[in-house]
């Protein structure tokens, strides 16, 4: 199976969403949220860097619980930046 590259945007995004999940963590360990949303640590450091910029929708809605964020809060802050008109 060969795996379709990541578009820039995909990229930035997935940067975006290890923002917004470290912010919303704040003081809490990797491993208290992992383990509390049933991930492993190795993941949500991952997903934290921007490594796994696409992450499976259960991962981010067990996050998402976790840090009480919702889905309508992760949209919002992953919805592509706005582009000023030139």
């Amino acid at each position: 199976m060969v795996r379709v590259p990541l578009t820039p945007g995909e990229v930035d995004r997935g940067r975006r969403l290890g923002a917004v999940l470290r912010a919303a963590r704040g003081d809490r360990s990797m491993g208290q949220v992992a383990v509390a949303a049933g991930i492993s640590v190795e993941t949500l450091r991952k997903i934290e860097t921007g490594r796994i910029p696409t992450p499976a929708f259960f991962t981010i809605a067990a996050l998402a619980e976790e840090l009480s964020l919702s889905m309508d809060q992760l949209a919002v802050a992953l919805a592509e930046p706005q582009r000023s008109a030139s």
